[in-house]
């Protein structure tokens, strides 16, 4: 008959694929269940006010129109609803692809089962495959893993969460349109059970048992199942654990299946005392806590409690006396075992001869120390046990008196058993690897030494006193003959003539007294012992490593070892070197990955990759969190270091520090991960630890303070960052690590991420976590819950700036780049801030915050236009106003009769729309200044810090424009193409370097506005009577009580202008141009020889845009006679 699983044989690779796709479904499932996006729980007040509408469980499906119509009533949930789509569809949707292979996974079982009994395999039947040894195991490992997925999904994504989560993709989706998709089957299958996975949670009625059976499965084919796994040793295991003693052990990967699958039959659970007396008796005589899957434990104590029969059944193991004694067995193996495996540890023990003689020994050894730590592990395992069940905590607490539990004993022997059967393992290989080139020497050096006495007797070789004996020469040459005649390859036979051949040289040394000759016995005993070599060489079997892999087996621990992390640290801490010895550890871990890979494997499935990766991503995360404890004791020690650097003035701390620092980076262990690379990583983790903490803590403001707490807490975090900076730098070398590198990057990052998870508040679509750049699996970033209403420290710092320059209560002097109090007159900030934010955060700080603030003035201006078109152009008396106005100065070459009458009523009629207006402009206006102080700042320190950088960015900024401008001049010439980043890229460089001019961006797009440009001057020419000319200050309040600070007002003015065409601002200065010329008409007329203050206000508003903009003056002077200007130099 055809091997099952060969790749001709169709009925074997079909239950193959389907066993390979669960193993690969569950990894899926695990990874998922990391990325719940936390909103689907509803946890807090907050995420159930703003999302409550938008986000429904299954009710949802009974009245959809009802919810939809709720939706379509109210435009900004519609809104929100969209940007939830937009945010959340993509994981989703794998959410989705991952149910929906849950479903397809049972179904295809299901297929495969029908196929089977309709006989589309030719001379296959279920009977038949069942027989079949790969068979079977791949039909008991197909029903099993489906029990798997459906335990793991309600363990790790809870029912209310799924149902969210499946409704909103059934929102967002296409699927609900398109007729074949399979999506209610998906919501029947994984509707919520009740069950929750918090301790203290009370277990639904019929659970699991009503979830299993949710898609009917054969019943023909669940008790075949069950019928096997209660029957045979379907592995084969029994065969590497020989001692009855061991049996649970062996059994133990089918007892867990045997658990999962009974769930499918709960009849027998219930009711079947006998079946579940025989179960009990063969799996669990002695054990009550299992590992189902990589690690997942099962105590059946709570699990079987609604079974009767299953009850009945398992109070016998859980009988005081039985307890006790299993208990007490395995305290007295451990004590027994540990002495003996650290004898077998000590240098020198393990040689090739011992290891040889006393291969069962060793096995039985290793034997008892896995069974001991297995049976250890398991049962006092915290996870096995829930707190608040009161027969539970009795049991557990008699496991562990009647043990003598004590984890670090147990932790130890664990360490020892790993590092021997890695170094048996090791030679072993070695010994296979050499084993028949080694049986070949042997055999050549005793059919040489048979020749060399055969010569002997001939008399020929002068060997003193041997007399000719041809018997003997001819006996001699025959054995030579025999000992080349043995052949490796049929080993059985090879092994009983060496056994012949050893009996025939003992026979003939008696026999013929050759003892009385020395060089001859000696000879005969070299012989000898070649051939017993021989035999011991072809003993060397591969059963032996297969043997110790399966005894070796760690998979059970693969969540509880996470209970002996803290005990691991402190070993490390104690003595650094004890790094070596986990490597073993580790690596025994690492080989509960064959479990989950092993059919994955078999088929060769593209999804091997995923899986390992995920498998060995999670055990590589945990090495690394085991690790951290060494950059943690070196940041403690640097700590020290901090501390002495700021405060005292020792430059060097004392000797100690060093000798330790040196002693924590010996990280001499190999490992599969890079251990340089591993330590540091974990030295980037916890730095980005430290200074993120400290950032968030530093930068806390209490916004009624006075005066502001800004510049000393600045002052103190440019402190604490310096003493992280030198002391990281005085690290370095003894740790042989780029420190100055890993500073600027790790900090960069940071600064980056935070500025990131702010601006995340002013998008739609938001950069989650997992998408974002910045953040890390191994070395992440963390998170802080906000205290105000800014995410991150990156925006309290901004919006207390902006908080203490306020427009409305401070007075801005453009030439001292001051900030004053407009009540009190005293200084309140200066340029000096920025500089002191640059020694805080350095320029990824500033750089942030100019970031911050481009966002921040998006979001005004886009308020703006909203108010602009809500509240003005909806008004139908103010548009009136407007009109009028604008037949009045029509043509605007010309002068308007009745200049300061027509100007005055039309202000006064539209004075209610200007408070809201005004605010905005300022607020634009105030986040502009502060991104000019912000790029002189950066220019300023690129050019001190960095001036080759400095000077090739603004070269290679004006080289480009120029080609650029050639271009528009002469389209033949060379322009950057669509697909080229350069202009992208070198911009974010200025940025940095500070070569740029934040007035002359766009910020919005923009559609054309009717009245756009005679609002805006109505607005400029409403505000001028508040303002006064100070030859010393130039343009100022009047009064505290009407505040309008000047710069924030022309540069938000200039700003708002630049998001809209150039014909506006054309048409704006005109009209600007107009009123100085009427007005002074006027007064000239009317005989008033000082010029109006509103002339003045006008005019320094034209001198200070041209300013701002850096435009020919040429542009005021269009629209306002040269003469006027003289005039006003004057009063200036």
């Amino acid at each position: 008959m055809v091997d099952f699983l060969a790749e001709n044989n169709l009925c074997g690779q079909a239950i193959l694929r389907i066993v390979s796709r669960g193993n690969a479904i569950i990894a899926e499932l695990l990874r998922l269940s990391e990325f719940i996006p936390a909103v689907f729980r509803l946890k807090d007040k907050s995420d159930q006010q703003k999302y409550g509408d938008i986000i429904c469980d299954f009710s949802y499906f009974k009245g959809p129109e009802f919810y939809e119509s709720k939706l379509e009533a109210k435009p900004e949930l519609q809104d929100l609803d969209e940007e939830f789509r937009e945010n959340n569809i993509e994981i989703l949707t794998r959410f989705y692809l991952a149910f929906e292979s849950v479903h397809k996974y049972v179904v295809d079982l299901i297929r495969y089962l029908d196929d089977l009994n309709e006989g589309v395999y030719i001379q296959q039947t279920l009977e038949t495959v069942l027989l079949n040894e790969d068979g079977k195991q791949l039909l008991c490992e197909a029903l099993y893993l489906y029990g798997v997925m459906l335990l793991v999904i309600d363990q790790k994504m809870e029912g209310e969460v799924r149902e969210r989560m499946l409704v909103s993709y059934y929102r967002y989706s296409a699927a609900r349109s398109s007729g074949d998709s399979n999506l209610d089957d998906i919501c029947k299958l994984l509707r919520s059970t009740g069950y929750s996975s918090h301790p203290g949670a009370k277990r639904p009625p019929n659970y699991p048992e009503s979830y299993f059976q949710r898609v009917p499965i054969s019943p023909t084919f669940l008790s075949m199942v069950i019928g096997r796994l209660r029957s045979d040793d379907i592995y084969n295991q029994v065969s590497a654990y020989p001692l009855p003693e061991h049996r649970s052990t062996a059994l133990a990967t089918q007892a867990a299946m045997l658990c999962v699958c009974l769930y499918f039959t709960p009849s027998i659970l219930h009711t079947q005392q006998a079946k579940m007396r025989e179960i009990v008796d063969k799996y669990f005589p002695d054990n009550w806590v299992i590992s189902i899957y990589m690690g997942i434990t099962v105590n059946l104590v709570e699990a079987w409690e609604p079974y009767k029969a299953a009850k009945t059944a398992l109070n016998y193991t859980l009988d005081t006396a039985n307890i006790r004694e299993q208990a007490g067995r395995y305290a007295a193996s451990v004590e027994s075992l540990r002495p003996r495996v650290q004898q077998s540890l000590k240098e020198g023990f393990l040689r090739e001869e011992i290891i040889l003689d006393n291969i069962p020994k060793l096995l039985n050894c290793l034997r008892d120390c896995n069974v001991a730590i297995r049976w250890l592990m398991l049962h006092t395992a915290e996870s096995a046990y829930d707190p608040n069940n009161k027969r539970l905590r009795q049991i557990k607490d008699q496991v562990i008196n009647d043990s003598k539990y004590n984890p670090k004993i147990l932790f130890q022997l664990l360490l020892d058993t790993a590092q021997f059967e890695f170094i048996l393992k090791e030679m072993f290989k070695q010994m296979l690897a050499e084993k028949q080139l080694k049986w070949e020497s042997y055999k050549k050096e005793g059919s040489e030494r048979m020749m060399e006495l055969a010569e002997v007797f001939s008399g020929v070789k002068p060997l003193t006193r041997v007399e000719k004996n041809e018997n003997l020469q001819a006996w001699f040459r025959e054995i030579s003959k025999q000992i080349e005649s043995l052949n490796y390859e049929d080993s059985t036979a090879a092994g009983r003539k060496t056994v012949q051949l050893i009996q025939a040289l003992v026979e003939v040394q008696e026999f013929h007294q050759l003892e009385s000759n020395l060089q001859v016995s000696q000879f005969l005993a070299d012989t000898r012992k070649f051939l017993h070599q021989m035999i011991r060489t072809i003993n060397i079997k591969e059963e032996v490593l297969i043997t110790m892999q399966i005894v070796g087996d760690l998979s059970y621990a693969w969540q509880i070892i996470d209970s002996f992390t803290s005990i691991m640290q402190e070993s490390i801490r104690a003595n650094p070197s004890m790094v070596t010895k986990l490597r073993a550890t580790f690596l025994k871990l690492a080989s509960a990955l064959d479990l989950p890979l092993l059919r994955i494997n078999q088929v060769n499935s593209p999804d091997l990759l995923s899986v390992s990766q995920f498998y060995s991503g999670e055990l590589v995360a945990y090495v690394r969190k085991v690790l951290q404890i060494i950059p943690e004791s070196m940041f403690t020690s640097l700590a020290k270091i901090i501390k002495l650097q700021i405060h005292d003035i020792m430059e060097v701390p004392t000797r100690l520090d060093k000798d330790k620092l040196k002693d924590y980076a010996q990280l001499s262990a190999r490992y599969e991960v890079d251990p340089k690379q591993l330590l540091e990583d974990g030295i980037r983790k916890e730095l980005v630890k430290r200074v993120a903490y400290a950032l968030h803590k530093g930068l806390i403001f209490n916004p009624k303070a006075k005066p502001s707490e800004l510049m000393p807490k600045l002052k103190e975090m440019a402190a604490t960052m310096d003493g992280f900076y030198r002391s990281f730098e005085y690290i370095q070398d003894y740790v042989s690590i780029y420190g100055l590198k890993i500073w600027q990057e790790e900090v960069s990052r940071i600064i980056n991420y935070n500025v990131e998870q702010e601006c995340n508040s002013f998008l739609r679509t938001k950069i989650q976590d997992w998408q974002s750049v910045y953040q890390s699996t191994h070395i992440p970033i963390p998170k802080y819950p906000s205290v105000d209403e800014s995410a991150t420290f990156i925006g309290r710092l901004c919006r207390e700036i902006l908080r203490i320059t306020d427009p409305k209560t401070t007075c801005y002097i453009d030439q001292l780049n001051t900030w004053y109090d407009v009540r009190t007159h005293q200084e309140v900030t200066n340029n000096r801030l920025f500089s002191e934010i640059q020694d805080t955060l350095g320029t990824f700080g500033l750089n942030g915050l100019d970031r911050l603030l481009c966002f921040m003035i998006v979001k005004e201006l886009q308020n703006f236009l909203t108010v602009f078109q809500k509240n003005i152009l909806k008004d139908k008396a103010v548009v009136d106003i407007f009109k009028a106005l604008l037949t009045a100065v029509n043509p605007v070459k010309g002068i308007v009769a009745n200049a300061s009458k027509v100007y005055a009523n039309a202000a006064a009629k539209t004075q209610k729309i200007w408070p809201a207006y005004l605010e905005a402009i300022m607020k634009v206006g105030q986040m502009q200044v502060l991104r000019q102080q912000i790029a002189n700042e950066l220019n300023y320190s690129c050019k001190f810090d960095s001036k080759h950088l400095a000077a090739a960015l603004d070269n290679l900024n004006k080289s480009l424009l120029s080609d650029i401008e050639a271009h528009y001049q002469d389209p033949s010439l060379p322009y950057p193409k669509e697909d080229n980043t350069l202009l992208y890229e070198i911009t974010a460089y200025l940025e940095a370097a500070g070569i740029h001019n934040p007035l002359n961006k766009i910020y919005i797009t923009t559609k054309r506005l009717p009245y756009f440009p005679i609002v805006n001057f109505l607005f400029l020419i409403a505000q001028l009577p508040k303002l006064q000319y100070n030859k010393s200050q130039g343009m100022t309040c009047r009064r505290a009580a009407d505040q309008v600070d000047w710069a924030p007002l022309v540069l938000g003015l200039l700003t708002l202008l630049k998001q809209f065409h150039s014909r506006y601002t054309e048409h704006f200065l005109a009209l600007i141009g107009q009123f100085i010329r009427s007005i002074m008409e006027q007064c000239t007329s009317q005989k008033i020889p000082d010029m109006p203050s509103d002339v003045v206000g006008a005019l320094m508003f034209l001198e200070d845009y041209v300013r701002y903009t850096k435009l020919p003056r040429k542009v005021a002077e269009a629209h306002v006679p040269s003469f006027i200007f003289d005039e006003f130099r004057t009063v200036l």
